[in-house]
């Protein structure tokens, strides 16, 4: 968990740094060289421009269906993350005995610890870095998308619904909205598995991080996490249905004693 909150921060870093890089006031076209230019950035503005043009013109309904396209695309992905947190899940009895077993804090104890969890991780084919992945590839996607937004003009000065998608929304209802979808995402995610401080932190942490982010970007890209994060809850709560529900069911017992 300490590696995911890590990597969390060094990932918005790369962001904020990227989306400040000197190419953001320099439009985007075939012409563009460069790698990110050419493979990731022109790519979505073209298809972008491409599902408006068959949807009569909108971007707003092409960057919903361009989300849904690319959420279709990662959903591999996404469905080894789930898988993956579930077997940590289940190995949750096992490292809690191995805890107990090498509780000193000594340097040798500690790296006695690692090996048996590594090893433990190693017997069950689990990657403990594997809810990380989707993560890593989703920043590029995200970042991709500002760069696409902001530096073509057809999507940056288009309207949809109460927003301009080039500008912040103004009355600041999807910052609000993809902050919520995201603490639900990430509810659903974590259920079925023991908590801890670090978890409880991770889960308020991600909502709160997106919401102060996307006050201050365009709408669009606001536009984009709220309709990726409808897409995971949907796609988890068919994943992790069973666990979700018997989730509820202890709660309601809980609430009834």
């Amino acid at each position: 968990m300490k590696r995911r909150i890590l990597l969390l921060f060094g990932m918005l870093s790369v962001f904020l740094f990227l989306t400040g890089c000197s190419e953001i006031k320099k439009p985007i076209n075939a012409q563009s060289t460069g790698f990110w230019n050419e493979y990731i950035v022109y790519p979505l503005s073209w298809l972008i421009k491409e599902v408006a043009h068959l949807l009569g013109g909108s971007f707003g309904l092409s960057i919903i269906v361009v989300t849904v396209l690319i959420r279709l695309v990662l959903l591999p992905l996404m469905i080894k993350q789930t898988k993956s947190s579930k077997a940590m899940q289940a190995l949750q009895p096992e490292m809690k005995a191995l805890k107990e077993k090498y509780s000193s804090k000594d340097q040798k104890t500690q790296q006695k610890l690692q090996q048996e969890t590594m090893a433990l991780f190693s017997k069950h084919g689990v990657n403990p870095m594997a809810g990380c992945f989707p993560l890593i590839v989703q920043m590029p996607i995200l970042i991709g998308f500002y760069h696409a937004i902001s530096r073509t003009r057809e999507i940056a000065q288009d309207s949809f619904l109460w927003f301009d998608l080039g500008t912040k929304d103004p009355l600041y209802l999807l910052p609000i909205i993809a902050g919520i979808t995201t603490f639900i995402q990430q509810k659903m995610m974590m259920a079925g598995q023991e908590q801890n401080p670090q978890m409880a932190m991770m889960v308020w942490m991600m909502p709160i991080m997106i919401a102060f982010f996307a006050f201050s970007f365009p709408a669009a890209l606001s536009l984009y996490w709220v309709v990726g994060n409808i897409f995971m809850i949907l796609q988890t709560y068919f994943i992790k249905g069973p666990d979700l529900r018997a989730q509820a069911t202890g709660n309601a017992g809980g609430a009834k004693k």
